[in-house]
């Protein structure tokens, strides 16, 4: 009995060592797991913190150098224990921004690369508005010309590129005012000198070129009143200004003694913008036994009339009236050359060049001639195209709100600033009276420079970009007129593909305070100077050389060059639109 229950205990014991092994290999085998679960957690952990250390590197780097701030050839960062490094090389105009973050040895990497900004496109050497482009005197474009407007081209001028007259938009009833048929009220004028002139404002829906205007007019008397010169002029302070924009002749013998609508087809078709108020006047002399009546109401919302008695401008009476009036947009056919000889203009060499408009003439074109209407050409119109569009401006508000606000930024000089023989070096400041530059001395721009008041270069001046600017290209803006004269020199950086662009937002000689001048009058000088003008006329003469020229219209004499260069179809401006770096490529690496 003794020895089987010894037998029993061993196999008690041998159970409970078992169940204890069995035990501790369960146990082990959680603690495993559970080990092995928590050092992945910290892996992924470190893994998530290195990647937020590399991408934080790196955005603060692109950052840095999309806004111009100094970046090292490696900067680093310590986030939470995670070290984040940044490599930056550069190759070509290209950034390589190669980051790395390190937590606890797991290493994670991110790449991306920056690329030089696009700029500002100018595709043409010469680009105008609906003021179109006046060239003869011995002037050459050694390239391409694009105009919304009219290319009057003669005696002999040369295009060597393209040139390109296009139409403006289709006519259409801009803005009427003619119900109901039979007028409620009228505007009696041109009786006596209380009544002697009439004004109706308006605005146009959009901006484009005015074409005619239309009016529901009568006549008094057995005999025909003056004629009526009608003028299209700006505002000033709610009545017509004498600031004339556009004029157009109603005869007499057009208008009866009964209403009709009678038109006025205006000669310069000025481009009118939308938003702007403006006035149409008519003036028809005086005399109190022959004048006119014109039909009015008062329910036009986007002007009122206004009668002139000999001093100001007064109200109607009664009050408010609206004059019945159309007025038409669009609708104007280009023409380019204007000669009446073959070789009044020589357009495109060796076979390649083409000219395309409504109407050509004078024209020897050396590619193709793409036209309705054709005379004393070197070849009959090839009519399979049609006319050619508007093409838009290479630089908006927008951009130039961007470059006044970086020179802004640099500083304000209140006053007139001017350069002597020693020189200066200026950029970017704003300036809120005139630029000088004269009596043979360098002016070197450091950074954008925006001038309030006019801008003269003379006397032997020159204009240069700093050394620093590399290949990129500078801005030197202007509210006023700009003249550049007396051998002055304007140039780039040095570098190849540096320019400097001379912008002003002048609408000279438009406005009465131009005195008539210009908005930039070049009379000699050369260098890799963009100039724009966009709502303004350019003036180009006496010599002078530069490469690219853009206005609401451009005239160009006496031996005046404009030489395009490929680079300026895609320019770097070292800041404003297109300015430093786009990012081309981000992501994750091995």
């Amino acid at each position: 009995m003794k020895q089987m229950n010894y037998k029993k205990g061993q196999v008690m014991l041998g159970i409970v060592i078992m169940f204890v092994v069995i035990s501790l290999s369960v146990v082990s085998g959680v603690a495993w797991n559970v080990q092995k679960e928590v050092a992945t957690e910290s892996n992924l952990s470190s893994s998530a913190k290195s990647y937020y250390s590399a991408e934080s590197i790196t955005e603060d780097v692109v950052y840095r150098i999309k806004n111009g701030i100094q970046v090292s050839p490696t900067e680093t960062i310590n986030i939470n224990d995670a070290i984040g490094t940044a490599v930056v090389s550069d190759s070509s105009g290209i950034k390589t921004i190669s980051s790395s973050g390190d937590s606890r040895g797991a290493i994670r990497k991110v790449s991306v690369s920056l690329t030089e900004g696009s700029g500002v496109a100018f595709n043409y050497g010469i680009q105008t508005g609906v003021g179109g482009f006046v060239m003869s005197g011995g002037a050459r474009i050694n390239g391409n010309v694009y105009s919304n407007g009219d290319i009057i081209a003669t005696n002999g001028v040369v295009i060597t590129g393209s040139a390109v007259a296009a139409n403006s938009s289709a006519i259409s009833a801009d803005q009427i005012n003619d119900t109901p048929s039979t007028p409620p009220s009228s505007i009696t004028f041109a009786n006596v000198s209380a009544t002697q002139d009439t004004a109706q404002s308006f605005q146009v829906s959009s901006t484009g070129q005015i074409n005619n205007v239309q009016f529901y007019l009568k006549r008094v008397g057995t005999s025909l009143p003056a004629n009526i010169t009608v003028k299209i002029v700006t505002d000033n302070a709610g009545s017509p200004s004498t600031n004339i924009l556009d004029t157009a002749t109603i005869t007499a013998g057009m208008v009866t003694t009964s209403y009709g609508w009678i038109t006025a087809t205006f000669t310069e078709n000025r481009e009118l913008v939308s938003g702007v108020t403006y006035w149409v006047v008519l003036d028809g002399g005086t005399s109190s036994n022959k004048y006119y009546i014109l039909g009015a109401n008062n329910t036009y919302v986007n002007g009122v009339a206004k009668i002139y008695n000999g001093s100001s401008w007064v109200a109607t009476s009664p009050s408010g009236l609206d004059s019945y009036f159309k007025l038409y947009m669009g609708g104007l056919n280009s023409i380019l050359g204007g000669g009446t000889y073959v070789g009044s203009v020589y357009i495109g060499s060796a076979g390649v060049g083409d000219a395309w408009a409504h109407t050509v003439t004078g024209a020897s074109v050396a590619g193709n001639l793409y036209c309705q209407v054709g005379d004393d050409n070197n070849k009959v119109c090839n009519t399979s195209k049609g006319d050619p569009s508007p093409q838009g401006f290479p630089i908006s508000d927008a951009n130039i709100d961007v470059w006044k606000e970086e020179a802004e930024a640099g500083g304000v000089i209140n006053g007139n600033y001017s350069v002597g023989w020693q020189g200066a070096t200026l950029g970017p400041k704003k300036i809120t009276g005139n630029l000088t530059v004269t009596g043979g001395g360098i002016f070197t721009v450091s950074g954008t420079l925006w001038v309030q008041g006019t801008i003269s270069l003379s006397g032997g001046g020159s204009i240069k970009l700093a050394a620093s600017y590399g290949a990129k290209s500078g801005v030197l803006i202007s509210d006023n007129r700009i003249t550049l004269a007396g051998g002055g020199d304007v140039s780039g950086s040095g570098t190849s593909g540096s320019y400097i662009l001379i912008l002003t937002t002048s609408d000279c000689p438009t406005s009465l305070s131009c005195g008539g001048s210009n908005a930039i009058e070049v009379g000699g000088g050369a260098g890799a100077m963009i100039l724009n003008a966009q709502k303004g006329t350019i003036h180009l003469g006496g010599g002078v050389s530069l490469k690219e020229a853009t206005a609401y219209k451009i005239t160009a004499d006496g031996g005046a060059v404009i030489t395009y260069e490929s680079g300026l179809a895609n320019p770097n401006f070292s800041s404003g639109p297109g300015g430093g770096y786009n990012i081309s490529g981000w992501a994750e690496v091995e």
